[in-house]
């Protein structure tokens, strides 16, 4: 039987992480895989509980998480509304709450091997932890960027260094999304610690790179450098997928579509090779 808890960690400043952990309770030992969200998204966006089921039913414990200045409340779980939290997020501040939900996976589950799963945003910062992180086994991407920089357009960073906060759109609802200027400032006191192909070359664990080549918000020619960084890494491609494989939020239907089958196969077939 599927099963699923929740549960709440101390992330970066002030701020909680919550997730959950999806799982079948016939198997014993299940590897754990951690999924890292994306840019304004979060753990429960579109099909991500269809995607923990799948992996639960297939033998995972499947661990999903909110970083804690992602925006997301307990009180509203599936939209983004504290936007004063979301516009102080910085990228030091989720690798400390990756850091955070892989310390509760290895001690929670001490002898079950490690996966991470990242989308868009989150692919960078697995890719940058996948480089350094021993207690990791395997990683895959999933649209991944390779640059944090491409998160914000060059021409903002003057009016946001002067004026100390930016605005991006939010595709779905179109709400301005405010941005402090000390998401700007952590980059670019940390650009080579925060350098993803850089990252990328020195991964030398298994890696699978999934990529739409419909993806207009990260082009295939992204994942294409990211495995020129690392010939090793897996490179596929999704056929006709675009950047979140079909997916919208909220996702009302009982099955995945055939761009996140796909994805949930592809990756499957990875995870169980030696």
């Amino acid at each position: 039987m599927i099963k699923k808890e929740q549960f709440i960690l101390s992330g970066a400043g002030d701020q909680t992480i919550t997730g959950d952990v999806s799982y079948d309770d016939i198997f014993n030992n299940q590897p754990s895989i951690i999924f890292v969200h994306g840019f304004k998204g979060f753990k429960d966006w579109g099909a991500h509980h269809l995607i923990a089921e799948r992996f639960a039913a297939a033998g995972y414990r499947y661990v999903k998480f909110n970083f804690s200045h992602n925006g997301v409340t307990q009180q509203a779980p599936n939209e983004v509304t504290d936007l004063e939290a979301f516009a102080s997020n910085t990228i030091s501040m989720e690798l400390k709450d990756l850091d955070t939900a892989i310390n509760y996976a290895v001690h929670t589950y001490p002898l079950a091997p490690i996966y991470l799963i990242g989308h868009s945003k989150g692919g960078g910062l697995v890719i940058l932890r996948g480089a350094g992180d021993e207690r990791i086994s395997k990683i895959i991407t999933w649209s991944s960027i390779a640059d944090f920089s491409s998160l914000w357009k060059k021409e903002q960073e003057e009016e946001w260094r002067n004026t100390g906060r930016i605005f991006v759109e939010n595709a779905r609802t179109k709400e301005k999304m405010p941005l402090n200027s000390s998401l700007l400032e952590d980059y670019t006191d940390h650009k080579n610690e925060f350098n993803i192909l850089s990252a990328a070359a020195s991964v030398q664990i298994p890696w699978l790179i999934l990529h739409g080549d419909d993806d207009i918000n990260v082009p295939f020619s992204i994942a294409q450098q990211l495995a020129q960084a690392q010939p090793k890494a897996k490179l596929q491609k999704i056929h006709g997928a675009n950047h979140v494989y079909g997916a919208s939020h909220p996702y009302t239907e009982k099955e995945l579509l055939p761009h996140l089958q796909e994805v949930f196969e592809r990756c499957l077939t990875f995870l169980k090779e030696e």
